[in-house]
Formats: C-alpha cells, sequence, structure tokens
C-alpha cells in the first residue's frame, strides 16, 4: 500500500485555537483514501506563544527548538485524539515504522531535537527512512510563491525542481518556529533523495483532490 508522510502545520492545527472542525473533515479525508499515513504535527501558535514569552531573555537556540518540539507532541496527542488515534505517540523514526507495519495511520510530533530543524525537516527525514511515495505539507498558504504571499502581485510557483527550491530555502536564515514553507534541511533532504514533495495549502476539498489524482491548486517539488 503506498505511504505518505504529512507534514501538518501547526498554523492549521492551532492557527490561534485548536481548529478542531477543520482536523474532523480533515480525518474524513484521510479515511476516504486507501493509503497509509503518517502525520507529523506542527507546533503553531503554541509554540511562538511559548518563544515570544522568552524573548526578553537570552537563550539559545536549543532552548527554543525544545520549546517547539514540546508544542508539536502537545499537538500530536490533539490530533490523535481526533483520529481515535490508540497507544503512544511514536518518539523515533523507528516507533513510527513498527507502528505502520500495524496499522494505517500513524500520529507523531517531532522525533527528537535535531540542530536547525523544524517538524518539516523531521517529516522529510521521515519520509526518507520509509521510503515514502510522497510528502505532503499542509499549511496555511497555497504554496510557494516567488515572493511573500502577503505583498500585493505575489504568484504561485506551481512546478519547481528540487535545485531550484533548495537554493531558496538556503538563502533563508533558519529561525525556530520560522514560518518559510519547509525548513532548510527538509529542503535538502528532499533534494538529495529526491522526495516527490507538495506544499499545499488548507482547503480541504483541494486536499482532497490532490490525493485522487486530480488537478489542484499548490506547489509540485520534483
Amino acid at each position: 500500500m503506498k505511504t505518505i508522510v504529512i507534514s501538518l502545520g501547526g498554523s492549521v492545527i492551532v492557527p490561534d485555537k485548536v481548529n478542531y472542525d477543520f482536523l474532523k473533515k480533515f480525518k474524513k479525508v484521510i479515511d476516504s483514501v486507501n493509503y497509509k499515513f503518517v502525520i507529523v504535527t506542527g507546533g503553531g501558535s503554541t509554540a511562538r506563544k511559548y518563544m515570544k514569552a522568552l524573548e526578553k531573555g537570552k537563550f539559545s537556540d536549543k532552548i527554543y527548538s525544545l520549546i517547539g518540539i514540546a508544542s508539536t507532541k502537545l499537538n500530536a496527542r490533539v490530533v490523535g485524539g481526533v483520529f481515535n488515534y490508540k497507544g503512544e505517540i511514536p518518539e523515533s523514526m523507528l516507533e513510527v515504522k513498527k507502528k505502520l507495519k500495524k496499522q494505517k495511520i500513524v500520529v507523531c510530533g517531532a522525533l527528537g531535537y535535531r540542530e536547525k530543524m523544524t517538524t518539516d525537516g523531521n517529516s522529510a527525514d521521515l519520509a526518507r527512512y520509509l521510503g515514502s511515495d510522497l510528502f505532503i505539507n499542509v499549511t496555511n498558504v497555497k504554496g510557494l510563491y516567488d515572493k511573500d504571499p502577503k505583498l500585493k502581485g505575489a504568484k504561485l510557483i506551481k512546478k519547481i525542481s528540487f535545485d531550484d527550491f533548495y537554493g531558496i530555502a538556503k538563502k533563508i536564515k533558519f529561525k525556530a518556529g520560522q514560518h518559510f514553507v519547509l525548513d532548510q534541511k527538509a529542503a535538502k533532504i528532499i533534494k538529495e533523495n529526491e522526495i516527490m514533495t507538495i506544499i499545499i495549502g488548507n482547503n480541504l476539498d483541494n486536499f482532497k483532490k490532490m490525493l485522487k489524482g486530480k488537478r489542484f491548486v499548490g506547489t509540485v517539488i520534483c
């Protein structure tokens, strides 16, 4: 059975408060297709609120990353609850692999501390480890744009090569809780392992079309 790894952005799970209605509909879409899924949850506003509280202190980047990791695990519990997920949330790629042999859906947060890596990087590395057919990043924008999507005239990039995408990502200075569509480590991993990647927004009708191989709005990295 085809295996898909999804990085489910914290901005989608907790834009300000937990988006329960979205998560219930998201579950319905996932249940409607016959694939195996690993859903890796981001930290979202939960992580950023805690990080902001420490801005005036002199803390290392690792402290901010650990706060983010804890937030992803909390969100994994929330998403797992919506999916009626039984058992412990995996803490390692090996645990994910073992659980995936027994069940269709595995939910997890960040899988340990890795320097300068968000859950996007964790997810991409997991896709590599599992030999996944596809890596999807579900975020709060429609895909990759040629400039900040909030700016007038920003255009959606529908398709981009691994090399060109990595070229864009590596120019951005890493920051825990960053907003760029995929972190630098993720960009490098998908490039080196040629993992087909799709960046897509939180419109679930559009998301379902993509899963069913129909025309959709988003960015394909290949």
